[in-house]
Order: C-alpha cells, then sequence, then structure tokens
C-alpha cells in the first residue's frame, strides 16, 4: 500500500516538474532557441496543431529562428499566430521563410522576467505540497481504516517529505540556473 502511494507521488510530482521545465523553456532569455516556439498552436484544416506540425522550425542564428510552413498557403497564417503569441516577437517574411529576430533584453525586462521565472517556480512548489498533502490524507485514512499502524504511517510520511524535499530542490536549482541565465548579458 505504502510502496503504491510513494510511487504514485514520484510520478505526480516528476510530472509537475517536467510541466515547469516546460514553462521555464518558453520564457525567453534573449539567445533563439527552436523551443520557443512550440506552445504557438495553428489552425490547420480545422483543428488547431502546434507550429511544429505545419512548418520546419530551425535556427538561423544565435539571434535569429527560421519557419518554414510545409504548405505556402500557411505562411501567413503562421506568421500571423507568433505575432499574436504571448512572446513579444516580430515576424519577417520573405518568400515562404519566416524569420523571427529575437530582441535584445532590456535591463527591466530581465527584471521582469525573473519575476515571472519566481513565480513559475512558487506555482510548481505549491503543485508538489499538494501532491504530499493528497498523499499523507490517503496514509491517514489507511492508518483510521486500520490498514497499517501509526509507526508504518509515520515513517511512510517521513518518506514522503523526503520525496518531496528532492523535487522542491531540483525546482530551486532550476531557479537558479534560469535566474543566472535571464542576468547574463
Amino acid at each position: 500500500m505504502t510502496e503504491a502511494i510513494k510511487i504514485n507521488v514520484s510520478e505526480k510530482m516528476q510530472k509537475s516538474l517536467d510541466s515547469y521545465k516546460s514553462d521555464l523553456a518558453k520564457i525567453r532569455t534573449g539567445r533563439a532557441h527552436t523551443g520557443l516556439l512550440d506552445h504557438i498552436f495553428i489552425e490547420y484544416y480545422g483543428s488547431m496543431v502546434p507550429i511544429n506540425q505545419v512548418a520546419g522550425v530551425n535556427l538561423g542564428d544565435a539571434k535569429t529562428i527560421n519557419v518554414q510552413p510545409y504548405e505556402k498557403n500557411m505562411v501567413a497564417k503562421v506568421e500571423k499566430a507568433i505575432r499574436d503569441s504571448d512572446l513579444g516577437l516580430n515576424p519577417a517574411t520573405s518568400g515562404d521563410l519566416i524569420r523571427v529576430p529575437m530582441p535584445s533584453l532590456t535591463e527591466e525586462r530581465r527584471k521582469d522576467l525573473i519575476k515571472v521565472v519566481r513565480t513559475e517556480a512558487e506555482s510548481a512548489k505549491v503543485a508538489m505540497r499538494n501532491i504530499r498533502r493528497d498523499a499523507n490524507d490517503s496514509l491517514k485514512k489507511s492508518l483510521k481504516e486500520k490498514e497499517m499502524s501509526e509507526d508504518d504511517e509515520r515513517r511512510s510520511q517521513d518518506e514522503v517529505q523526503k520525496i518531496t524535499d528532492k523535487f522542491i530542490a531540483e525546482i530551486d536549482k532550476l531557479l537558479q540556473l534560469k535566474e543566472s541565465e535571464l542576468l547574463a548579458i
């Protein structure tokens, strides 16, 4: 019973951590990387699909992302989706190639992005704590139903806490890495 709870907690926390990593990847640092556009969706024959399914996305240079739609009629839609995204990018089209230059970050914008990164980190930590709370509640329920002893319940809560601490430390490490990346000029 407790092993199943611990495995479940680890899996849920890993999913939360992966979600946090993908959120961090969306926050740009001044360098171009193709993952920046991953969350942009384009309407393609009646359904919304990720940009990488309707266009080839690659780096032109350190400050430019090149987007090459697979179909000529998609160029305008892809360009509009990039422009309308929350990334503050201004794509330029030449023929069927869309160039997305990365504007350099001002000091003020860097500080704003650090605030966003910290908010994302706190949200990820709250998600971890909620998972821990749910696990502890199920352990208490097991204790109440006499499925385990008080010692086993306490031991299991300590192990859940250790798992939580490990994942929160990972979030802190990712946060520090992203902050230093944002502050690098």
